[in-house]
């Protein structure tokens, strides 16, 4: 995850635009709230199988990206291991810069 990525990660999580932690993502899913999932590289396989089948059901697109230790520094936490975008804006531009 590139210096951008992160730093535009910041941005939205200033602007209330995310949401972190496997249940409030999942929730975001099912609402139709969330416009993209990052899940980080270090994840557990169990809980990266749940949010990509979920994900894939509802449309939403996912992304790996960076370690538990960037995303949650990104966010101004210690660490994270999922995120949810909930700006379209955001989420584009985000998903643009992760290819």
């Amino acid at each position: 995850m590139d210096k951008k990525a992160l730093s535009l990660l910041g941005l939205a999580n200033r602007a209330r635009k995310i949401t972190t932690g496997e249940e409030l993502v999942l929730k975001a899913v099912r609402n139709g709230k969330a416009k993209l999932v990052l899940i980080s590289e270090d994840i557990s396989e169990k809980t990266e199988k749940t949010i990509r089948n979920k994900c894939e059901y509802y449309n939403v697109v996912v992304k790996k990206a960076g370690t538990r230790e960037m995303i949650g520094g990104a966010i101004g936490r210690d660490t994270r291991a999922i995120v949810a975008i909930l700006d379209k804006g955001f989420a584009n531009k985000l998903a643009e810069l992760l290819g």
